[in-house]
Parts: C-alpha cells; sequence; structure tokens
C-alpha cells in the first residue's frame, strides 16, 4: 500500500518551472569560510535529496498567513506554529503574527488562523464563542484523516490512531472521534491495547509519520486483531513518503546525512531516522547551517542534504553554501519524484478586499527540483 519509487541519479540543472507567487523567506546572513576544507580520501560530493522541503499544505498555510496580514492587517493571531520549523514562525512573527497556544488567549472579534496540523472541533467551537474570524489552514491531507475519523465513530467503529503522543495533529484528530480512537505510540504500545469488539476496528495514522514503522505497527496490530479494517486511502501524506523515498536512495552512498528541519516537525525527526537506517553512516538534525560541526565531516566524502516538510528552500541553501565551503562544491540531485500538487487557500482568502478573485487563490509556491548557487 505504501510502495517505494525508483530512485534515479540525475546532475542538477538550472531549469526554472516559472516564478514564484508568493515572496521567498528572507535570506539568513551567512557566517561563511566557518567549516574547512580538510582533506579526505575520496573526492567530496553532495548529494541533494529531491523532493525535499516545502509540501503543498505546508505552502497553503504559511501563504494563508502572509495573505490574512495583507488582507487584514497585524495582528494575525495563529494558534500554536502555523508549521514547525522556527525560521517560518520567527518570519511570520516579524510581518505581525502573533503565535498563541489557545484560543482564550486571542482577543475577542479579532483573526485567527487555525495551524497546518489541524485542530479539533472543541477548538472551533471555542473560536466561535469568542466571536473570533476563524481562518482553517489545516492541510488538506490532514482533514481527510479527520473526516475518517468522524465518519468511522459514526458508524460504531473503534479507531486505533497511530501517532505520537502530545502531537498537535493527533489531538485534533483524537477530538474529532472522542471516545472511540486510542492511540497507539509505538510498536511497543501493541500489546497493551484493548479494545471492545476487534471485529469492529480500523486503523488510522498521523500523517507525518515514518513510512516503515507505522507498517510494523500495523502489522503487529493485524497479528491481535486480525479483522482490522485499513483506512481506505493512505493516511501518511504524499510529501512524508516522498522524503522517506528520496533520502533512503542518498543514504545507499552518504557518510554523513544532513537533515534540515526543526526538533518539533514529526516528518523531520524521521528522515534522521530512515537515513540511519538505510544505510547512512552518520546523520544529524540542524535548524540552520551555522549548526553544523567540523568534526562531522572529518573523514566524509559523501554528504547527503536533504529537508523536512516545513522548510524553506533558503535554509538548504545556505547548508550547500557551507558545505561548498568545506570543499563540498560537486552537487549532484537524487531525484525520486517530481510534486506538482496545490491546494486551494481557505475560502476567506481566495478573494481581494473587494471581493475580486486573487491571483494566489490556488496557493502554492512553485516548487522546483532543480538546484543553483545564489
Amino acid at each position: 500500500m505504501l510502495a517505494d519509487r525508483a530512485g534515479t541519479i540525475a546532475r542538477v540543472s538550472n531549469i526554472s518551472n516559472g516564478a514564484a507567487v508568493s515572496l521567498e523567506m528572507p535570506r539568513i546572513p551567512a557566517v561563511r569560510n566557518r567549516l574547512r576544507d580538510n582533506p579526505v580520501s575520496a573526492p567530496k560530493r553532495v548529494l541533494l535529496a529531491a523532493p525535499r522541503g516545502y509540501c503543498a499544505g505546508v505552502d497553503r498555510a504559511v501563504i494563508a498567513v502572509e495573505k490574512a496580514l495583507d488582507r487584514f492587517g497585524s495582528p494575525v493571531y495563529v494558534r500554536k506554529q502555523i508549521v514547525h520549523n522556527v525560521h517560518v514562525v520567527s518570519s511570520l512573527e516579524k510581518k505581525g503574527a502573533i503565535f498563541v497556544d489557545e484560543v482564550d488567549e486571542v482577543p475577542e472579534g479579532a483573526h485567527i488562523v487555525f495551524s497546518a496540523h489541524g485542530v479539533a472541533p472543541s477548538v472551533v467551537q471555542g473560536a466561535a464563542d469568542r466571536n473570533l474570524d476563524a481562518i482553517d489552514a489545516t492541510c488538506p491531507l490532514v482533514t481527510k484523516v479527520h473526516r475518517e475519523a468522524t465518519r468511522f465513530a459514526r458508524d460504531d467503529y473503534e479507531i486505533l490512531l497511530i501517532g505520537h503522543v502530545g502531537h498537535e495533529e493527533v489531538e485534533g484528530t483524537m477530538g474529532h472521534a472522542p471516545g472511540r480512537t486510542t492511540l497507539v505510540n509505538s510498536p511497543a504500545d501493541v500489546p497493551n491495547i484493548v479494545v471492545n469488539n476487534p471485529d469492529h476496528l480500523v486503523w488510522l495514522s498521523q500523517t507525518t509519520l515514518s513510512v516503515d514503522e507505522t507498517m510494523q505497527t500495523v502489522r503487529l496490530l493485524r497479528e491481535r486483531f486480525p479483522n482490522l479494517q485499513d483506512p481506505p486511502s493512505d493516511d501518511i501524506c504524499y510529501a512524508t513518503q516522498n522524503r522517506q523515498v528520496a533520502i533512503k536512495k542518498v543514504a545507499e552512498s552518504a557518510d554523513l546525512v544532513i537533515v534540515v528541519g526543526s526538533a518539533n516537525s514529526s516528518n523531520t525527526v524521521r528522515l534522521v531516522d530512515v537515513a540511519l537506517e538505510n544505510g547512512a553512516t552518520a546523520a544529524h538534525r540542524v535548524d540552520y547551517a551555522s549548526e553544523i560541526q567540523q568534526e562531522w565531516l572529518e573523514g566524509v566524502s559523501t554528504v547527503g542534504v536533504t529537508s523536512g516538510a516545513s522548510v524553506p528552500e533558503v535554509l538548504v541553501q545556505q547548508v550547500l553554501d557551507d558545505l561548498a565551503d568545506a570543499g563540498y562544491a560537486d552537487v549532484q540531485q537524487i531525484v525520486t519524484a517530481e510534486e506538482d500538487l496545490m491546494f486551494s487557500l481557505p475560502k476567506e482568502l481566495r478573494t481581494d478586499a473587494n471581493g475580486q478573485p486573487d491571483e494566489r487563490g490556488l496557493g502554492g509556491r512553485v516548487r522546483r527540483l532543480d538546484w543553483q548557487r545564489q
């Protein structure tokens, strides 16, 4: 059901698929020549995973906040981090977004954006009770899981939700089927699960999990509950799957893998695990290029680079710049899939202040697989 795609190695080309429809995140000032070009036993190179970085749901959510600020002015409030990336959140704060933990922190009548990870119905009701103008930037793929949970609960199914305890997406999904959902945090949880009717049982999952670990959990669940039903379609999103497939291909040949992304980004952290499980000698996560340590590069000829689904390309570019200073200027791109999906913006943002269709109504910046030094 969660099939791998064939990987290919392609030399990077300088081909653009079109102009971006929204401003890129500001470039972070780099501290250049920080990393030394020490000799190693083989030619130095970088294997750059593609796809990487922004997925359609993240793109849509970030643009939603930008457009809400343009349309309604500052401040616009955002419940939780709009996406799990410290740079994106900081950049939006500088533009006038205010991030809060709960809706009761927002002044009555203000504008609030729900994050890409989704919310429980109780949060929606809480916003309505405070007369907030709510804009729902939940990723449509997360919304799909919410609808599945609601439907299965209505049909009297018990739901085993595979996901990470405390993650906002998990909390939102469980809120759509309260009392019917049991969280399965890891394969180790499976022996202790108790259900009322093992013949009326279905599993769903958080969208940003490791494909391999999820399927291991499903196999263990099915050993205990042979009549466990599958969701109608894959819950793990296309972007999460694509980035894991790409890093698997990179890791086969990499002495070191660097994953760009934040510590609270589930799909980013999983990329580190997937790299180590598929041949990388070492793998590290960084928010910024400045976090790369010289000792990581000792004896390393091939460095793999990728980024989580909430990471703007400018942060990857800085990693490549710093690696070039250390002698890793030969960049080869590992292409395992191409992505061109875009989601419509929330309905409140599809028109301009005059009610006319907005040119960004579809949402999404153009995502490119090509790389060029800037």
